[in-house]
């Protein structure tokens, strides 16, 4: 289990945080899991979570990884990008309310210029879902997001 509390690891406040833990973490991969709550801002009437939601669930889980490694080297956590997935495949339409999740995000490839692919996989009771994340975390994050404001500027 994580040292960290799951807010000090991602980017993310109060209800944008939808993973619960870090069960555990390694060099090249990382394992959290989250009990479905009957109200956020993507539950269902019904409670449940649309099933597309576990995209966000697996890149919360990366984003632990990076906070995880960052907290290791005494460095600040910082912001990253998922950039798309592919091949995003589950097994049910909806994650229903009370259901523990089990994330288990693997790193693929990472290079040095900040871009990383993850195979993520989701798993519950009779639930099983599977993608591949594309994620970008620039080296210098706050001068990315700082000249690309400046260039949309008029």
């Amino acid at each position: 289990m994580s040292q960290w509390p799951i807010a000090e690891l991602i980017p993310h406040a109060g209800n944008m945080i939808l993973i619960d833990q870090v069960l555990r973490f390694g060099d090249d991969d990382i394992e959290t899991q989250l009990t479905v709550r009957n109200t956020g801002l993507f539950n269902l009437a019904d409670g449940s979570l649309p099933a597309w939601v576990g995209i966000e669930l697996m890149a919360q889980s990366v984003a632990a990884y990076a906070g995880c490694q960052a907290r290791l080297l005494g460095e600040p956590v910082e912001l990253g990008f998922l950039l798309g997935t592919r091949n995003f495949q589950c097994n049910v339409e909806h994650f229903p309310a009370g259901s523990l999740l089990h994330i288990h995000a693997s790193r693929s490839l990472q290079d040095d210029n900040g871009m990383g692919v993850f195979e993520c996989q989701l798993r519950g009771p009779g639930i099983e879902a599977f993608a591949r994340l594309n994620v970008f975390r620039p080296p210098q994050v706050a001068s990315y997001l700082q000249e690309d404001f400046q260039e949309s500027q008029p």
